[in-house]
């Protein structure tokens, strides 16, 4: 969440960066932060001279009682009491001011950087870089992936709807082995551009929710296990990140760097149609994460490489892709600045969101408690978390059989063969 030095001193400036986020109320919620925060501050100076005053009577209360003079001492302990009874009103008002303005702090999203465009929604975004080699031929005619995907028996949908549910598709044969192909690949690239993998937890807790912004925000696109008060994850983000809630972590260490595959849940499907449609958009997908806790010094630079290390897996699996650099208005909740990659689908003449890299700066940090600790002066600073898609396999998938299809079954990228074992997908046994 937003620091309460950065409310306090750069007012104006929050609320403006609000206003290009599209917050609707932000000099209200500013404001109302503002206000608990001079109540929490005069309550807290009151309680302190009330302490402080405590201390002074007490020492006089021991030197009248060595004097003799009980009813004078008496008289001071009837005021240190009159005193302890302010405490206990002092610390309640204190207490419930720093909740109500906690509460408000978490649902007032992160400012975005001064590079962010102006916009309030995706038709603002600006397409920063393109690469159009292996762009189809538009005159080709091609089906759609899920037109394909039943052709050589590779998705059953209707299983899935029969198992669980809508957008929980059973993956077959050469498919499962292609998916795992894929995970494989990213992991590899991953680790070769010096990523530490992990392999987190599915399910995390409130805490966790709370500290990456998923928590109040998008409360109602996570699967919540009600029993245990746990909440099946989002994107390996949360827990990789939640690594580093409440620790302090020495600036030789830095930046930190994790990857992680994960089976990633979300209850909010989009919209209707084609957005939908076949693998373009399901409740349970596979994805590989990428995640830095890095200096605010640092950080852009750790972003740029971030940037540049999607945009080479787009390279070698041969995909049209362009990077977008996201409008005030299609930012997430907890971004500072973010970039997504889409690439080109051939069948449905579209391009389809692939990835998002995200700078969250300090953001997510003040929620996580995760700072550093300066190697010249040993002060302790909130570190910067950003994280990006490295990358999420349904529309990768997608758009790689759509591009990639002949009469014979679905050719598989070059870099893809010695992870699959084969050239095609088709519905022919794996050897």
């Amino acid at each position: 969440m937003l620091t309460l030095k950065l409310i306090s001193e750069e007012t104006e400036r929050v609320i403006k960066g609000l206003e290009k986020k599209q917050f609707k109320g932000a000099r209200e919620a500013v404001e109302k932060v503002l206000e608990y925060n001079k109540v929490r501050r005069e309550s807290q100076q009151k309680l302190d001279s009330n302490k402080a005053e405590q201390n002074q009577l007490a020492k006089k209360i021991g030197a009248l009682m060595k004097e003799g003079k009980k009813d004078e001492a008496n008289d001071i302990k009837t005021k240190v009491a009159e005193l302890k009874a302010a405490d206990k009103a002092l610390q309640e008002i204190m207490d419930k001011a720093n909740a109500d303005m906690t509460n408000v702090l978490l649902d007032i999203p992160n400012i975005p950087n001064d590079d962010v465009p102006e916009g309030k929604d995706s038709s603002s975004n600006v397409v920063i870089k393109e690469d159009l080699t292996h762009m189809p031929n538009p005159e080709d005619e091609v089906l759609c992936h899920w037109d394909l995907l039943k052709k050589f028996n590779l998705v059953d949908f209707d299983l899935g709807v029969k198992i669980t549910g809508a957008g929980f598709p059973v993956y077959i044969g050469k498919m499962a082995r292609f998916q795992r192909a894929l995970e494989a690949f990213f992991l590899d690239e991953a680790r070769k551009a010096g990523y530490t993998e992990i392999q987190p937890p599915y399910v995390v807790n409130q805490a966790s929710g709370l500290g990456t912004g998923q928590l109040p925000d998008k409360e109602g696109q996570m699967y919540h296990a009600n029993l245990d008060d746990l909440y099946l994850i989002p994107t390996a983000e949360v827990p990789v990140t939640n690594l580093f809630r409440d620790e302090i972590i020495e600036e030789n260490q830095l930046p930190i760097k994790c990857c992680a595959y994960s089976a990633c849940f979300r209850r909010e499907a989009g919209s209707y149609g084609k957005d939908v449609r076949g693998l373009n958009r399901l409740h349970q997908f596979d994805k590989v994460e990428i995640v830095r806790i890095d200096t605010p010094e640092h950080s852009y630079e750790s972003y740029k490489e971030m940037l540049d290390h999607v945009e080479n897996l787009l390279i070698k699996l041969e995909l049209p892709y362009h990077i977008l650099r996201l409008c005030g208005g299609d930012m997430s909740f907890t971004s500072s600045i973010c970039h997504d990659f889409e690439t080109y689908s051939a069948a449905q003449k579209r391009w389809l969101e692939v990835s998002s890299v995200s700078n969250f700066e300090s953001y997510q940090a003040n929620r996580l408690h995760c700072r550093y600790r300066r190697a010249d002066n040993k002060k302790i600073e909130l570190c910067h978390t950003l994280n990006g898609s490295a990358l999420a396999l349904p529309r990768i998938v997608a758009t790689i059989i759509e591009n990639n299809q002949t009469p014979e079954g679905i050719r598989v990228p070059k870099v893809l063969v010695p992870y699959c074992g084969f050239d095609m997908l088709d519905d022919k046994a794996c050897e």
